[in-house]
């Protein structure tokens, strides 16, 4: 695809936008010691060019999101030196930011682990979120739900940084073990609704600044369906997403703040929980219904009956499979 322009136009046409665009400065055999950290200034040059290529991308298409994972990192120590590997970060994505126009947000995405298995650049929430503050507004951090530590506290990290105003979006997964890239709240249903609780409580903030950034937060799908077809996983995934939102939604903010306040402890956390175990599927179908769901009882169920998977699929037996190239 050349012209991106044309592009956006067939977008527009089939009712639809291009969404974040994603560089890719990770799998030439270049990117082995890092793109934008590598000690070689070739290679840095190489990624930054990639990325402010991309940039104009996103001009030409429409895209509101520039979306950066970095693999960078290192495997062993003294492999390289830590503060160098994060000034040449700083100095490339500061030359990109400065290239990008008003209205276009870097989202930068940390990961604590993997490929870099001794000390990766962009390691958590807190490089990243530094990292933005030194670039400037139109930087936010974006938090990949499988990119944690086991333990990790992911609500309050959301918390932090809707207050601060850095909360970029989300990439939407789960994950047993790592980066799993699982079904959306098909391992820990009730952290995703903690998640939107922090949301919908700063959607409903006297702040307005907080308001403001709950409802710019940019939400995207990233999984990897390896053994699930893919159409259902994410029809599901969806169902998850309404489920836990629903959820979330039905908590009373009033009565959560004066428990909360009275310090009953107990009785704030049964608001929590009253809300997470009420059964919100006939309140989802309504809202389907309402919106002209042709299915809204059972969505799922819908397409499966409907054959439409198998269909595509035998219409598509002899093309060419998708792949990194």
């Amino acid at each position: 695809m050349d012209d991106y322009g044309a592009l956006q136009a067939h977008a527009r046409d089939l009712g639809l936008s291009v969404g974040a665009i994603n560089p890719n400065v990770f799998q030439d055999e270049d990117y082995k010691l890092g793109s934008m950290c590598h000690p070689d200034p070739a290679v840095r040059r190489k990624a930054t060019e990639r990325m402010l290529e991309c940039v104009e991308i996103a001009g030409a298409t429409g895209s509101k999101v520039l979306s950066l994972w970095f693999a960078d990192g290192t495997n062993y120590p003294g492999q390289d030196d830590f503060r160098e590997r994060k000034g040449r970060m700083e100095a490339v994505l500061a030359e990109v930011y400065r290239a990008m126009p008003p209205g276009l947000r870097m989202m930068l995405e940390y990961k604590p682990f993997e490929p870099a298995f001794y000390g990766t650049d962009l390691f958590d929430w807190g490089i990243s979120l530094l990292t933005c503050q030194k670039l400037g507004p139109q930087a936010q951090v974006l938090v990949d739900l499988g990119h944690h530590l086991q333990g990790t506290n992911v609500e309050q990290i959301v918390a932090v940084l809707l207050d601060e105003g850095r909360l970029g979006g989300f990439h939407f997964n789960n994950r047993k073990y790592a980066d799993d890239d699982l079904i959306v709240g098909s391992i820990n249903p009730y952290e995703l609704f903690l998640i939107f609780g922090e949301l919908v409580a700063a959607e409903g903030s006297e702040r307005e600044a907080l308001r403001a950034g709950a409802s710019a937060v940019a939400y995207m799908l990233d999984q990897s369906h390896n053994i699930e077809r893919k159409i259902p996983a994410m029809i599901r995934s969806v169902l998850n997403v309404h489920a836990a939102l629903a959820k979330a939604l039905l908590v009373d903010r009033v009565a959560l703040r004066q428990r909360q306040q009275a310090g009953d402890v107990i009785g704030a956390n049964s608001l929590l929980v009253d809300a997470y175990e009420t059964d919100v599927r006939p309140l989802l179908a309504h809202v389907r219904a309402a919106l002209g769901c042709p299915a809204p009882e059972d969505p799922l169920g819908a397409f499966t009956a409907s054959g439409y998977l198998e269909q595509i699929a035998a219409a598509r037996k002899e093309g060419v499979a998708a792949g990194w190239g």
